[in-house]
């Protein structure tokens, strides 16, 4: 349900539509919306972003790249954190609420008159809101982010991107994609479109790379896949990294090796399309060491230190034990909380050889899992856990207090991290 604190209808119309809608075999829904509203997606440029993994961190360095080389950017993502808003912004700022009702208020007038009125998805409808938007407020470049998958994903209504980037490629929402890494990028490898040039992130596993490799060269799409042995790894902790790439050096101030190769992916993405951006190095550079985003990897406090992440599957959680195992504080106690719809148990998995203690909680989404049936799959995965007693931030300033010379996390879900964040903001 997303959150309505002013009691705008607009607002309560979002909420009308099912999270994911009708099931959808093409792109013939969202292209009769759009087509109500003018196209308004015809009329902007796009970076389009998929993946299993890392479209987050990737778009938020697009976009301070753009931003500062004084392109007005828009930037749409998924899931929010804090309020809906957050979702779409332009030059880092989110959209109002009134601005917000203002233009779902237009999308109601479409789906009012539709015969698909009951088909469609809240993410549909929000994707319309924005395309509109970012016309309306005449965005040089539009940084968009897929929702699920890429092929049948509502974003792919766009016809000719500037580039499209594909980040980690792993098992997730397979009810959906498919049950294989084939099938799953497959999937992701549908934003790819005839003559548009593609990075796929290092580090894919090969299954990944050969199915992306040949849609590319079926659409005739020059693909890019990032070359590590042109990295070096100058540092790189839970606070952040250094590292040259083909000559140039970056820092990074979101923590872990796996933000390494989604900044390659961003660079190289850059660079294929410079031509006609003409951005300097500098401005790459700065936009890179800008990048944050809350939930991953955040470090809510350093001394004791506490760790806020939101991966919620096998290769974010993965992402994750690299960066405990490599920031130099033990022992690990986490507070965890995760979905029911996830791959928990091969999640947990990842993570138990580098935690001491979970800490588990439930009650921050519909879809939270039990705690103590979390516990019974932490414990059958080798781990020790219990349910918390208290909520997830009380549970962490008190472990934070008893461990101050180790590391607390909160992680698990993305809907977890966004209650902590509103409970440090009350």
């Amino acid at each position: 349900m997303i959150e309505n604190t002013d009691g705008l209808d607009e607002i309560e119309f979002i909420s009308g539509f099912s999270h994911s809608g009708k099931p959808v075999r093409d792109l013939s829904r969202i292209r009769t919306l759009l087509s109500g509203l003018g196209d308004p997606q015809d009329r902007l440029r796009f970076v389009h972003i998929a993946g299993t993994n890392g479209k987050g961190s990737i778009a938020q360095m697009f976009s301070e790249i753009f931003m500062r080389a004084g392109l007005k950017t828009g930037l749409f993502t998924s899931p929010y954190i804090i309020s809906y808003t957050d979702r779409i912004k332009i030059n880092g700022r989110d959209i109002s609420r009134s601005r917000l009702a203002e233009t779902a208020k237009r999308v109601k007038a479409v789906t009012d008159m539709s015969c698909m009125r009951e088909d469609f998805s809240q993410f549909e409808i929000t994707t319309a809101i924005a395309f509109l938007y970012f016309l309306e407020e005449e965005c040089d470049i539009v940084v968009l982010e897929t929702g699920l998958g890429g092929l049948l994903d509502c974003t792919n209504v766009i016809k000719t991107p500037v580039v499209t980037v594909i980040g980690s490629v792993d098992y997730d929402h397979t009810a959906v994609l498919g049950d294989t890494l084939e099938k799953i990028a497959y999937q992701k490898a549908g934003i790819i479109k005839p003559n548009c040039p593609c990075v796929l992130s290092a580090g894919n596993d090969i299954a990944v790379i050969r199915t992306v490799r040949e849609q590319a060269a079926g659409k005739l799409s020059q693909l890019v896949i990032p070359d590590i042995k042109q990295m070096k790894l100058l540092r790189c902790d839970c606070f952040g990294s250094e590292f040259e790439f083909k000559g140039e050096r970056y820092e990074l101030n979101m923590g872990g090796a796996h933000q390494v190769l989604n900044a390659l992916s961003v660079i190289s993405a850059v660079r294929l399309i410079n031509d006609s951006l003409k951005i300097p190095q500098k401005i790459i550079y700065e936009g890179i060491k800008a990048a944050q985003l809350p939930g991953r990897v955040q470090i809510l406090s350093s001394s004791p230190l506490l760790i806020l992440d939101g991966a919620h599957n096998p290769d974010g959680l993965s992402a994750l034990a690299g960066v405990l195992e490599h920031c130099g504080k033990t022992p690990c106690r986490a507070v965890m909380g995760m979905c029911r719809d996830k791959n928990i148990a091969d999640a947990v998995e990842k993570l138990v050889p580098y935690v001491e203690r979970f800490y588990t909680v439930d009650g921050f989404n519909e879809r939270a899992e039990d705690a103590e049936v979390l516990v019974d799959i932490i414990s059958k995965a080798g781990g020790c856990a219990e349910v918390s007693d208290r909520s997830a931030l009380e549970k962490a300033r008190e472990l934070m207090e008893q461990n101050k010379d180790g590391v607390t996390v909160i992680c698990g879900s993305l809907f977890l991290c966004a209650e902590v964040l509103k409970d440090i903001k009350r």
